[in-house]
């Protein structure tokens, strides 16, 4: 029996080097799924080519069965619990019979702790540097929580002096809130590890503000790691989500989710309505919106 095919569902950039990074990552997972008979494609929801429809339909095509669809997202925020879903859902009208599952996003994993860490010994030099890792931000308190979870379990059992966290949109601290908070603190070696999948506008702006604040504070080393970007260990990861999806085993997290409870300053998501995005490169209008409730938590 051949197995479901597997979708890879990514934000987009105008950056096309993260263009490239995610096709080449696609064309990875597709070389480790093929030993079992895995079809792969992907696609981005918005920003870049090609959308995500179009993976969907050229999968549809090739199956008659259900599809799996795994964010290429850090973390559950809006754009996995909300947009990749909407986007999936309106591909149900496209294509009749068509049924899906969807798999966790990537993180928290002990794989991108590793990576991380990797990624910091590259640039740090003799000697274990004080850590500041920056993610993306969200409007989603549960999202965040999970970047700042992560910089705990970076530091957990490594001989960091300390690891901060900060954002570089959406969400405080910003990157020079993060970087002074670690001066504060004693920090004079300071590696700000940028926690993105790939290359791209945030990621380049990280490098920026770091550089921007080092340049403020000459008495200072700062430096700043490479994306976690294409590799082997990525693409084990998305598998394992795949298998994780096909086993029943999602275990997605309800618990603190803005849909889902009334968190202080957030009362109004509570069961808000979910719209895929209008991708421009995609014949969304040939097609009706499916309806709004269309977030991952059904």
């Amino acid at each position: 029996m051949t197995p479901p095919p597997l979708l890879l569902a990514a934000h987009g950039t105008t950056d096309q080097a993260g263009v490239d990074a995610f096709a080449a990552l696609t064309k990875r997972v597709g070389q480790l799924a093929a030993a079992d008979g895995t079809r792969v494609a992907g696609g981005f929801i918005e920003l870049s080519e090609p959308p995500l429809g179009e993976a969907a339909t050229g999968l549809a095509a090739a199956s008659s069965g259900p599809i799996v669809a795994v964010p290429l997202m850090l973390s559950a925020a809006g754009h996995a619990k909300g947009d990749i879903p909407a986007a999936l859902a309106r591909e149900r009208t496209r294509h009749p019979g068509l049924t899906w599952t969807y798999a966790r996003p990537l993180g928290p994993h002990p794989a991108l702790l590793e990576l991380l860490a990797d990624r910091i010994a590259a640039v740090s030099g003799p000697g274990a540097p004080a850590v500041l890792l920056v993610g993306r931000g969200s409007t989603d308190p549960d999202a965040n929580a999970d970047v700042v979870k992560t910089a705990r379990l970076l530091w957990e059992g490594r001989d960091y002096p300390l690891a901060e966290t900060a954002f570089v949109s959406l969400a405080r601290p910003d990157v020079a809130e993060g970087l002074e908070r670690c001066r504060l603190l004693g920090a004079r070696r300071i590696v700000v590890a940028r926690y993105f999948l790939f290359p791209g506008v945030l990621p380049d702006r990280v490098a920026e503000q770091a550089a921007a604040y080092a340049a403020a504070h000459p008495e200072l080393d700062i430096r700043y790691t490479d994306v976690l970007g294409d590799c082997d260990e990525i693409a084990a990861l998305v598998y394992e989500r795949y298998h994780e999806a096909l086993a029943g085993d999602i275990r997605m997290n309800c618990d603190v989710c803005v849909y889902r409870i009334a968190m202080p300053g957030f009362e109004h998501r509570v069961g808000e309505p979910q719209h895929p995005h209008d991708h421009p490169h995609d014949h969304v209008h040939d097609f009706p919106h499916p309806h709004p409730q269309a977030h991952a938590h059904g």
